[in-house]
């Protein structure tokens, strides 16, 4: 009678622990800041976003895709030209996070990691094309213009992708060793003639004092 009653006990456990089991495969969390997209083997990718919480699927039928939807950084260096020709190498940093409704269709066009496939290649795209228009000197007087340049127009380029910036910034801009060598030159000269100006201006300041003194 014992073993019966073991035995049925047993059973129970396993039949709870295979529930149990098939409860477990059937739930998913998505924490906060995150959104996942449902991809069906039968039915493709589903048109639904789903939000923060614990959330039911159909077991070995449906597979969800977590998406980081909080803004994230992202440093992407360049070598381009400017309008007089010179090298410049600049660093863009990016703060970029997707757009919750549009991941069904970032997921089945670029995949997910979209943030590779498509910043490096967009930031290059529009650098080249802004800095392209100004010349060194403009470059480093306007970096402000330029920076909010690249800013607009790397914003509207992001967006067809479904992309947001939040921030984009010019961290880094120097210019190649030529360029380098013929402005630290030009500031030695500039540096020179003020000295020559000076002791000019103070040598004919002594010449009027001794004159004024002479005729006192």
């Amino acid at each position: 009678m014992a073993a019966k009653v073991f035995e049925s006990i047993g059973k129970f456990g396993l039949a709870l622990a295979v529930a149990g089991g098939v409860v477990n495969s059937a739930l998913y969390n998505v924490d906060a800041g995150h959104r996942a997209v449902i991809f069906d083997r039968f039915r493709g990718v589903q048109d639904i976003v789903v939000g923060e919480g614990t959330h039911f699927l159909i077991p070995w039928v449906q597979k969800p895709i977590i998406f980081d939807c909080r803004s994230r950084p992202r440093n992407v260096p360049v070598i381009t030209g400017s309008k007089d020709l010179q090298n410049v190498n600049i660093t863009l940093r990016i703060l970029f996070r997707p757009v919750a409704s549009q991941l069904p269709r970032i997921f089945t066009s670029i995949g997910e990691d979209y943030d590779e496939r498509v910043l490096p290649s967009i930031t290059t795209e529009i650098l080249k094309s802004v800095v392209a228009r100004f010349d060194a000197g403009e470059l480093i007087t306007q970096r402000e213009l330029v920076s909010r340049q690249v800013s607009d127009d790397l914003t509207e380029r992001a967006a067809t992708f479904g992309l947001i910036l939040d921030d984009v910034s010019l961290t880094h801009l120097t210019f190649g060793k030529e360029f380098t060598e013929a402005v630290e030159a030009k500031q030695v000269a500039q540096q020179e003639a003020e000295r020559a100006r000076f002791v000019v201006e103070k040598a004919e300041q002594q010449k009027k004092a001794a004159i004024i003194s002479a005729e006192g």
